[in-house]
């Protein structure tokens, strides 16, 4: 099991909210820290990996719980 370092229940919101407080959720974190993210917004299947690649950071999908869908964001180095 991967160590979290973070959580996010972004539940609830719609784009572009999820990723806006993923951004700022991930600020304080140490590059190489995981954020655990929650989304049930679909536009976030997209989001959320374009973020991450935009910005530096290794996204990894943990599929649905639900109507959740769970990410595992690692902060990338900057």
């Amino acid at each position: 099991m991967t160590q979290i370092d973070a959580e996010l229940d972004a539940t609830g919101l719609l784009c572009p909210l999820p990723v806006l407080k993923a951004r700022k959720r991930l600020q304080p974190l140490r590059p190489g820290a995981i954020l655990r993210v929650l989304t049930d917004d679909p536009a976030a299947l997209v989001d959320i990996p374009h973020f991450c690649t935009e910005q530096g950071h290794i996204c990894h999908d943990d599929g649905a719980n639900g109507s959740a869908h769970i990410w595992r964001i690692e902060k990338g180095p900057r």
